[in-house]
């Protein structure tokens, strides 16, 4: 086999794992996470910036033989930011085939067009706090569908207020799930709660159930 080749079958893995979905539409379920390395944003609030350069290239049959080992029906293709590797469509379109829930979590400032339709896409949208609203590109909300979700970390009363203005300016409750969760240890659960309450914010909060049962640990 060619280098050329094998180049284009590969991609760089910093962990594969098993746990509990901590968010968005499959939370609670019994997934298997593949975390790719790299990510073009710092946000102040990252919790993995271990993926940001350790990882080793693994080719997609690889890596699906590791996800079937822990026999999951869920999948979880994380980062990093996975769509900064050339490779994350071909392994989104093999995970399906292989006929996996797949969800890809993305940050937002990667163009989403051209994922396999059967991938439920959480899409990041950065808020002032995160460091990188800057980064919010905009034209993926025109490929939204109601299969996916956009998630806004709320990291102050201040992002709040942004990402309400925010959410209603680009209509994204008509274009699919919503979802407001608190950056961890910056705004308290309940506080984010009862202004969504307050607003009637047509939203769904959500809390990192993965920090709840086992708080800021790697891997999780």
């Amino acid at each position: 086999m060619s280098e050329v080749h094998t180049k284009r079958d590969r991609l760089r893995i910093n962990e594969i794992f098993h746990s509990l979905q901590g968010e968005a539409d499959s939370v609670g379920f019994r997934t298997v996470f593949v975390r790719l390395t790299g990510c073009p944003l710092r946000c102040q609030y990252c919790d993995t910036a271990y993926a940001f350069h350790e990882g080793e290239w693994r080719d997609i049959d690889s890596i699906l033989e590791t996800v079937e080992s822990f026999d999951a029906n869920h999948v979880c293709v994380t980062g990093g930011e996975p769509l900064a590797q050339p490779n994350c469509p071909a392994l989104l379109t093999r995970l399906c085939e292989s006929g996996y829930r797949v969800s890809l979590e993305t940050s937002g400032a990667m163009r989403i067009a051209g994922i396999d339709a059967r991938v439920s896409r959480v899409v990041d949208v950065k808020t002032p706090g995160s460091g990188e609203s800057a980064r919010n590109l905009e034209e993926n909300f025109a490929w939204l569908t109601p299969h996916d979700q956009v998630k806004f970390v709320i990291c102050s009363r201040e992002d709040y207020e942004w990402s309400k203005a925010y959410l209603h300016g680009h209509w994204l409750t008509e274009r699919c799930q919503v979802l407001f969760s608190p950056s961890y240890m910056q705004v308290s659960p309940t506080a984010l709660a009862e202004w969504i309450l307050a607003d009637r914010l047509p939203v769904r909060f959500q809390l990192q159930l993965h920090k709840v049962l086992w708080g800021d640990v790697p891997g999780k």
